[in-house]
């Protein structure tokens, strides 16, 4: 019998208890607030905007150069340079209230003292979501010691939860041995969702001057060339938490979403893809609902996990 042939599709997902037109989202730091994409995007196709990591006060990031190219990818070495949160609450917070969008907003911390500061502070503005950044590599004290070892991660997740009056999203690295103990921890702590992976550590020599690419010799490895490890990990992850799950890293176009989606995560974030084409968001959807509709698959929610 001939399958029917449907138009509309329902690409509509649910994270703790809040819906999110689709499943497709910014990972944080190649999105800033949206601001600098607002000539190229239309912000408000999104499921979400993620911003870029917000401090309880200004941080300078790394010194230059802090950006190298490598095969399949980019190292980076930003080190969170933002304008903290007082900024963020007067300037970015209206520009992104100004889309039909949800709003999920990066937090970032030496302490967990300063996590739950700025998610004390938010807890009372018009943001969605939160997501704690335990995992990035670049900075030298506070993220990258709580998202290895999984009693920091429940610690930290349990400390925010106190102060928080929204959900909270645990944003995971991969540099760690076992992906699906980490998750866990997320999960006792009382994490609303997760996210994984960030960057992966990864180091840029220059042969011809004998020095390091990066000032900070260290960076984040993103791109393509980590989306079968980032695919693995979100498969691990699904299949060993509950919660769910905003699988990142490599997402280039909506064949490479759909892989994420297919392993177990409910939503997707496309990152180092913005900085060379801009609309790869909005192309990513496109992409996701003309497969849907070639297949005739109704629901976004039957792609989910599909091949545990």
């Amino acid at each position: 019998m001939k399958k029917k042939s449907i138009k509309d599709v329902n690409m509509e997902v649910n994270i703790a208890g809040i819906s999110f037109k689709n499943p497709v989202t910014t990972a944080s730091g190649t999105f800033g607030s949206g601001m600098e994409y607002g000539d190229y995007v239309d912000l408000s196709r999104l499921g979400a905007v993620t911003t870029k990591g917000v401090s309880t006060i200004p941080w300078l990031g790394n010194p230059t150069p802090r950006i190298a190219e490598t095969y399949g990818g980019m190292l980076n070495a930003i080190g969170l340079q933002n304008p903290g949160i007082d900024v963020f609450i007067q300037r970015d917070l209206p520009f992104l209230k100004s889309f039909d969008t949800r709003i999920i907003v990066n937090v970032v911390g030496k302490t967990i003292e300063e996590y739950c500061e700025v998610a004390e502070r938010l807890s009372d503005c018009e943001v969605d979501m939160l997501e704690i950044n335990i995992s990035c590599p670049n900075v030298k004290e506070g993220g990258i010691a709580f998202g290895q070892d999984p009693d920091s991660v429940e610690n930290i997740t349990s400390q925010v939860k106190k102060y928080s009056k929204k959900p909270i999203i645990i944003k995971l690295s991969p540099n760690v041995t076992d992906i699906a103990a980490i998750a866990r921890a997320a999960e006792a702590g009382g994490a609303d969702a997760i996210s994984l992976i960030n960057t992966l550590t990864g180091m840029r020599i220059d042969v011809e001057n004998r020095t390091f690419l990066l000032a900070n010799k260290i960076g984040g490895l993103s791109g393509p060339a980590i989306k079968p490890i980032a695919v693995r990990m979100i498969y691990q992850a699904a299949n060993t938490v509950s919660i769910p799950i905003i699988g990142m890293g490599g997402i280039m176009d909506a064949m490479d979403a759909l892989e994420f989606i297919m392993a177990g995560a409910t939503m997707v974030a496309v990152g180092t893809a913005n900085f060379i084409n801009p609309r790869a968001t909005e192309e990513v959807i496109d992409g996701i609902e003309a497969y849907m509709i070639r297949n005739n698959i109704e629901d976004i929610r039957d792609l989910i996990g599909c091949v545990r």
